[in-house]
């Protein structure tokens, strides 16, 4: 029998459509000579939905209908240890299986899938699956977490303050203050949890500050300000593998139409290879040193937020000062960034086996991890006091 792979994509994000993409490219790279694909497409509101109906992408173009026609299911992993998807409207006697799978492998952008969320589910429902663990997903998900940890292990970043939406709230004069004081102008303004762009702005000065940390504070409660790069060229380079090997990509270089590389590049224009419409230049007009020390800068990152799977990791380069500063982590990148493996003769078929092999390697290295112990301190406790005693 071959082994049955559930690819979640969907989720409850700001970045729902451009994850049922991801999402059915992967479903679609999948060896079929190994591997039976599962699609499981996760709603706005958080329901699950099985069935080849969520195969196509033009199905997805009313999401209404599409949902009408699949099962809606729920995920349970049974005593024998099976991971069922079952009706959540279960028979009088015993649940309806409407199918079951091996491995999940989640294509989730943004909250509630690449944060730890779904990672989270899935671990306390013991199911193997592709990608970072809660932990690196929580961190790669938060850019403050994400540039605290990068910040302790001296790799480069730009100069970067960030403060909680309440901060702003209580004295908007002290915030504006703080970023005037400590980066000046210009500066970009970001959601701290948030990726495809959604809620960047660029501030050339107050008033621009202050309409940007306004729109930002409506999708995160931290606010993250970072000092622009001068004579700005982003490059991107990914990251396969876990802590006992991690290699690097190509590296890309991306062009924009604007100062910053907004969701409408990187979605909605057309002509670029994959989900991303935005224009790549593959290999990026580097020098080899330039090179080697973005992808090496790459694998320390990916390793010191302790990733596993594919990440893609986002540079900023000063082009003048050949300064290279890392901006930040998806752990579940678009298109998992399938654009990059290619050229180095990696097919995105090749990947996704790759990614399911890692995550059964972690699953058999958790198997041998001993998490509870066999014993019972209250059968133990002495029938004194309701507290008890502690020491």
């Amino acid at each position: 029998m071959k082994t049955r792979i559930g690819v979640l994509f969907g989720g409850m994000s700001v970045e729902h459509e451009v994850a049922i993409i991801s999402g059915l490219q992967a479903l679609h790279a999948l060896d079929t000579n190994q591997y039976d694909g599962v699609p499981i497409y996760i709603t706005k509101k958080g329901e699950w939905y099985t069935g080849s109906e969520l195969t196509s992408i033009d199905a997805f173009k009313d999401t209404a209908a599409v949902t009408k026609m699949a099962k809606r299911v729920v995920l349970h992993t049974d005593a024998n240890g099976r991971h069922l998807l079952i009706d959540p409207n279960p028979g009088l006697f015993k649940p309806k299986v409407i199918d079951e799978i091996h491995v999940a492998f989640p294509v989730t952008h943004g909250t509630f899938g690449e944060d730890g969320a779904l990672q989270g589910l899935l671990e306390m429902n013991k199911v193997p699956y592709v990608g970072c663990d809660v932990l690196s997903s929580a961190v790669g998900m938060d850019k403050v977490s994400a540039k605290t940890i990068l910040k302790g292990a001296g790799l480069p970043q730009t100069d970067y303050l960030w403060f909680y939406s309440k901060a702003w709230s209580d004295d908007r004069e002290a915030c504006v203050k703080r970023v005037e004081s400590e980066l000046g102008y210009p500066v970009i303004v970001k959601p701290a949890n948030l990726g495809s762009s959604v809620g960047v702005e660029r501030a050339v000065d107050r008033t621009e500050l202050e309409d940007a940390i306004d729109l930002v504070v409506g999708f995160s409660h931290k606010v993250l300000i970072e000092r622009m790069v001068d004579n700005l060229k982003e490059v991107n380079c990914s990251i396969v593998g876990d802590y006992e090997g991690a290699e690097a990509s190509v590296v890309e270089e991306v062009a924009k139409t604007d100062e910053i590389l907004s969701y409408q590049d990187k979605y909605m224009n057309q002509g670029a290879k994959g989900m991303s419409g935005s224009a790549r230049i593959i290999p990026a007009n580097l020098s080899a040193e330039t090179t080697a020390q973005v992808q090496e800068l790459a694998r320390r990152t990916f390793l010191e937020l302790g990733c596993s799977g594919v990440s893609r990791i986002d540079f900023l380069i000063d082009t003048v000062t050949g300064d290279v500063h890392i901006n930040e982590i998806n752990t579940i990148p678009g298109s998992l960034s399938f654009y990059l493996w290619e050229p180095s003769g990696k097919s995105f078929t090749q990947l996704t086996t790759q990614l399911i092999q890692l995550a059964l390697k972690r699953a058999r290295e958790r198997a041998s991890l001993t998490f509870s112990i066999d014993s019972n301190l209250l059968s133990m406790h002495s029938k004194g006091g309701k507290l008890g005693s502690k020491g």
